[in-house]
């Protein structure tokens, strides 16, 4: 079986920025993380890896050069295989620029039983790419896992909902987005560290992926933020002491005073 995750290295959540011209988050500076839900969909396959000898996990991210240490982590977390697209041309991507991208990488590797990807990244909070990658690979997707288990040849995987789930079974090839409650991620060894800095990370630009400049890069994308800001502290609360009598009499004078009632 050979599995693809997909990551992204993010800027740590507390100290994200962006341009106020493009729109775009502000990288340079700023210590970078694997996004959370991706380190959940590299443990799946990791655990599918093992479920099925012979198995192959191969990690692609599209980013800058410094999503080699990210890489390298999942190398070291127990990947056999990382790919880099990088190039100035993909800069701005938005998520269907970006699905675009990933999805030229993903076919140059060949045949694909499996991608996984987390559901989304904490930098954009869309939960788009997932998807828009499914329907560029045309193959079908079940979003939101929450459990996977190979099952005769298929997979048998668990849908989170907001009031439950749903059991799929799912044939290959196929993709996954990844939720939190799916694993808990493993942690790096020591002997995965070393031979992952003993080993080749390829990068790929857009000439390599056989992509159209038309196709990604921030002129190429439908979508562009309008505008990004922090979201005013809410009001400190009010507690209201006294009888039930008395309580139940200040919380109306109080709601009618806003005119709520």
């Amino acid at each position: 079986m050979n599995i693809v995750v997909c990551a992204k290295q993010v800027p740590n959540s507390t100290q994200v920025k962006t341009n106020p011209q493009t729109g775009t988050i502000i990288r340079e500076g700023v210590e970078s993380v694997l996004n959370p839900d991706d380190a959940n969909a590299l443990e799946a396959a990791l655990a599918l890896k093992e479920a099925s000898p012979g198995s192959t996990v191969t990690v692609v991210t599209m980013g800058p050069p410094q999503a080699d240490d990210m890489l390298r982590e999942c190398l070291a977390m127990g990947a056999d295989d990382a790919v880099l697209l990088c190039d100035r041309r993909f800069a701005g991507s938005d998520t269907w620029a970006t699905s675009n991208a990933l999805a030229a990488g993903i076919r140059k590797l060949g045949q694909v039983d499996v991608v996984l990807a987390g559901r989304q990244a904490t930098d954009g909070d869309t939960a788009q790419v997932g998807p828009q990658l499914a329907e560029r690979l045309d193959v079908p997707q079940v979003t939101y896992v929450m459990a996977c288990e190979p099952k005769d040849g298929k997979l048998l995987v668990k849908r989170q909902l907001e009031d439950g789930y749903e059991l799929i079974e799912i044939g290959t090839p196929c993709l996954l987005t990844a939720v939190k409650e799916l694993n808990e991620p493993r942690y790096m060894s020591v002997r995965g560290v070393y031979d992952a800095y003993d080993k080749d990370i390829r990068v790929w630009g857009l000439d390599d992926i056989g992509l159209a400049q038309d196709r990604v890069g921030l002129d190429a994308s439908p979508t562009h933020v309008f505008r990004s800001f922090t979201p005013d502290p809410k009001g400190k609360g009010v507690i209201l002491e006294g009888s039930p009598r008395d309580v139940a009499g200040a919380l109306a004078a109080d709601l009618r005073r806003r005119h709520l009632i």
